[in-house]
């Protein structure tokens, strides 16, 4: 048998945009977009394509999202776009007294206690109701398939696989971690190319698929997710999963040089790559890779994060809104503090007035950008016996400072990280975009952007060009591909300035594009799995 490394690449690589007229689904792992492609192929539209492709993911991609996760979405259906939040609140019983009580000066990562209410389940049913055109059953079913035949495992997930096994096995010492370690690592992680089952989680989806989540939510799995959070000593109940209901909201944009730049509004921080945005349109670009370029978006960046993390909160809690932080007036106040030199951001005061990703269209002009998470790869760590339910620990993001707008309350949605992107022009569909990966996320938006509408680069070159990230104060990490010229530029300029070997940690992002013929147009991100499937 052949010998090899899946993971060693020791030659650069290119890969061409993808073209296709019928139908798209770009996303972070073969096997997912395939199953999104079938049901296209079936008669499916794009929205019953990302419904494929979502569940499939909770399958084959386990170490980035799962069924016990949250979803935003932003859907392109007949002409009009339409916004779907559904991010689930922290329990009725979870309050800041309690928090202080356990000595807690933030919320854990882990066990129960960050687990807020999934809305995964609850937003493929309501994408399927709403614009779908085939039930569950059916869009559902190669990820049904998947779990319980069982798929190999692709490089990049065994490694991130691998990484959290070794982590766990030095933190997880409670008794109710062992349902982890029962479901996703008995003895191992598994090794790439290894198969890999889950009976459990097969029937969680078929189930879930059946009732139109109704089980999940108010049927036997709700049951059997409040008693386990409960019997761990959180606070999550089977009645907190009865009330949830998602969110149909409508999506904020900025203009950026004619081209509209749709986001999900506040509880999700798609707003600081439209602050950032905002900033950055008030500069001219001529070229991607100089100083200038470099200093000018990373300097807008720590000013629009600075805000976000500031006021970005539940919205029924934020103290500023939306429109006031997305107005050309406060954008000039705070482009005006970019200099010549690194600053340290600090938020203004404007006027009151882990993740995977997968873009689909279809060839009647309906597209979808969707971004589904755990949140820091496998969630919380707490795993319902049996049913392959991997909980998220959202609940991680809140703040426990009184007074603060993102303060942990009962039934208050966390600050969250997870953010689709969309672009149209003159009222029509350019496609969705977006890039996963925690804070980097707005970033990578922020990225894709310019790279596309200042520097004219095709979606896939956007994809595999060099990313920075600012990770707080002056510091901002380069990837390594990044001109070592810059590295050394920033540096004079007073930027704390890394290189980094992680490339997962720059996010992975999907595009694609539609011109005025109708033919789509795709990039995969190259840090991962990432594949296109079309015809």
């Amino acid at each position: 048998m052949l010998q090899f490394d899946s993971l060693n690449y020791p030659y650069a690589s290119r890969r061409n945009v993808v073209y296709g007229h019928r139908g798209m689904v770009a996303t972070s792992q073969p096997l997912a977009a395939q199953a999104g492609l079938q049901v296209l192929q079936a008669g499916g539209n794009a929205i019953d394509a990302a419904i494929a492709t979502a569940a499939a993911l909770t399958v084959v991609e386990p170490n980035a999202n799962g069924i016990g996760g949250d979803v935003f979405a932003l859907v392109w259906h007949k002409g009009q776009m339409h916004g779907l939040n559904a991010s689930g609140p922290a329990p009725r019983s979870l309050t800041l007294d309690k928090v202080q009580t356990m000595g807690l000066t933030e919320i854990p990562k882990y066990g129960p206690l960050p687990v807020t209410v999934p809305g995964t389940p609850a937003a493929w049913a309501a994408l399927a109701e709403r614009f779908g055109r085939l039930p569950l059953t059916t869009s559902m079913a190669r990820a049904v398939e998947l779990a319980r035949d069982g798929y190999p495992v692709s490089p990049t997930v065994a490694f991130a696989w691998q990484q959290a096994t070794k982590l766990f096995r030095t933190q997880f010492k409670e008794d109710y971690f062992r349902h982890w370690f029962d479901t996703f690592s008995p003895e191992r992680a598994p090794e790439a190319g290894e198969m890999y089952r889950s009976a459990g989680h097969a029937d969680t989806l078929q189930s879930i698929a059946e009732t139109k989540a109704e089980s999940f939510y108010r049927g036997h799995l709700a049951e059997k997710i409040g008693a386990f959070i409960q019997s761990a000593g959180g606070h999550l109940t089977a009645q907190d999963l009865a009330d949830f209901k998602v969110d149909w909201c409508q999506p904020i944009s900025v203009n950026y040089r004619g081209y509209d730049v749709w986001e999900i509004p506040p509880n999700g921080h798609g707003m600081v790559a439209l602050m950032a945005l905002n900033i950055l349109k008030g500069f001219d670009f001529q070229d991607r890779d100089t100083l200038t370029t470099y200093h000018r978006q990373i300097e807008a960046m720590k000013l629009a994060y600075a805000d976000g993390k500031a006021y970005i909160a539940d919205p029924a809690y934020m103290k500023m809104s939306v429109a006031d932080m997305l107005s050309d007036a406060y954008a000039d106040e705070r482009r005006a503090l970019i200099g010549t030199e690194a600053l340290q951001p600090m938020p203004g005061q404007p006027s009151r007035g882990g993740t995977v990703y997968l873009s689909t269209a279809d060839g009647e002009g309906n597209m979808v950008s969707l971004i589904q998470s755990n949140y820091m790869g496998f969630g919380s760590g707490m795993v319902v016996p049996g049913t392959g339910i991997s909980l998220h620990n959202r609940g991680n993001n809140f703040s426990v400072e009184p007074g603060h707008p993102n303060c942990v309350a009962p039934g208050k949605r966390p600050y969250h990280t997870i953010i689709p992107g969309f672009l149209t022009k003159g009222g029509e569909a350019v496609g969705p975009f977006g890039v996963m990966g925690g804070f980097m996320q707005p970033q990578g938006h922020v990225q894709v952007v310019m790279n596309t509408v200042d520097f004219g680069l095709n979606p896939q070159a956007t994809l595999d060009a060099p990313r920075w990230e600012w990770e707080s104060g002056k510091k901002v990490s380069l990837e390594r591909s990044t001109p070592e010229h810059l590295y050394h530029s920033l540096a004079r300029l007073g930027h704390e300035v890394s290189w980094s070997n992680n490339r997962i940690g720059f996010g992975r992002g999907q595009i694609i594009w539609r011109n005025a013929a109708g033919v789509l147009c795709g990039g995969t991100e190259p840090r991962t799995d990432g594949a296109i499937a079309t015809w």
